[in-house]
């Protein structure tokens, strides 16, 4: 097996040149580092990045920590994240928690295992002692898309509350006095914020929430057509112009229940969603909703690590706020 005096020898260069060529440092030439990488090439000499790594206190390699894989949120949350630590030569190790305790702080031990030099986290069963907790060992944490007021400076989040009001208040304003309201589930920080606000906009307007129009789901089309279901049945004793859904996958399971039952939309029923992923804007009637900037948020946080741990010079915004899209699946009442 070839070592790093073997390429050495062989380039005619010292260990230190070696070394600085492996590193990346741009005090060596082109004509050395050139003849350094053919002489690893011949050699089959591949870095011990391990070694490196237990050597320099830095392994270059960041933990990214989401709930799920699948579906159009995450997908562009996490791409972001690793295109911009890629691009100052940093690498991504992905575990997934499933939304449930255990299995996020499973996931938090696999990456710390792993020699991660940082963990960006988008965490929702775990608790905020927990995350408290975590903030103060070695390796730093931030977090996407939660808010904990003792680790402020290290959260990357949405006012989420401001969006569930701007969703309510739309229709609201469009005259709709009975609007029936999807849920996420119970258990997670945004969709709780996002309730606030729908209750807050129908406060304001002196408009009771009424618990019977309310059905929890899971943020799934599936649990959004069951929603759609559940709702139409209560129609007949509780009348309703308008559905508000905490995320769009709903909206689409539940507009899908209004068309099969011969509803026509928005004509029939207005809708509102949130998160404004690609689809929205494609499908018919186009969507209106609140649009959460996920990816963006995913970029900020790996900024966040590359200035705060690996002391680049970048500005870092921890605050987002919503934005209405308005489009055609919402109309006056």
């Amino acid at each position: 097996m070839a070592t790093i005096y073997d390429v050495s020898q062989l380039a005619g260069v010292s260990l230190a040149t070696v070394s600085r060529v492996m590193n990346k440092n741009t005090n060596v030439s082109d004509k050395t580092r050139h003849k350094v990488l053919d002489a690893m090439e011949k050699l089959g000499y591949r870095p011990n990045t391990f070694a490196q790594s237990l050597a320099s206190n830095c392994s270059n390699s960041v933990g990214v920590l989401v709930s799920q894989l699948d579906g159009p949120y995450y997908g562009p949350m996490m791409a972001e994240i690793e295109s911009s630590l890629r691009l100052e030569n940093k690498h991504v190790i992905i575990a997934v928690g499933h939304s449930d305790a255990a299995q996020e702080k499973d996931s938090v031990e696999f990456l710390l295992d792993r020699g991660c030099d940082a963990l960006i986290l988008d965490v929702e069963a775990v608790s905020d002692e927990y995350l408290i907790n975590l903030s103060k060992g070695p390796t730093p944490i931030v977090l996407i898309n939660r808010y904990i007021e003792q680790i402020s400076e290290r959260c990357i989040y949405l006012e989420n509350e401001v969006g569930g009001y701007m969703a309510t208040k739309h229709l609201i304003m469009q005259g709709h006095r009975h609007i029936a309201y999807i849920s996420g589930p119970a258990k997670k920080h945004d969709a709780i914020e996002r309730l606030v606000g729908h209750k807050r906009a129908l406060s304001e307007a002196n408009v009771e929430f009424t618990s019977a129009l309310c059905f929890e789901g899971d943020y799934s089309e599936e649990s959004g057509a069951t929603g759609m279901t559940y709702l139409l049945q209560q129609r007949s004793k509780k009348p309703f112009t308008a559905v508000v859904c905490a995320n769009d996958q709903m909206v689409s399971g539940a507009i899908s229940v209004c068309l099969e039952s011969g509803m026509r939309i928005p004509h029939d029923l207005s809708f509102v969603g949130y998160d404004n992923i690609p689809f929205a804007r494609y499908i018919s009637p186009k969507l209106t909703t609140v649009n959460n900037p996920i990816h963006e948020m995913g970029k900020m946080a790996a900024l966040w690590l590359l200035k705060n741990l690996y002391n680049k010079n970048i500005d870092v915004n921890n605050v987002f706020m919503p934005e209405l899209v308005i489009r055609e699946s919402s109309i006056p009442v």
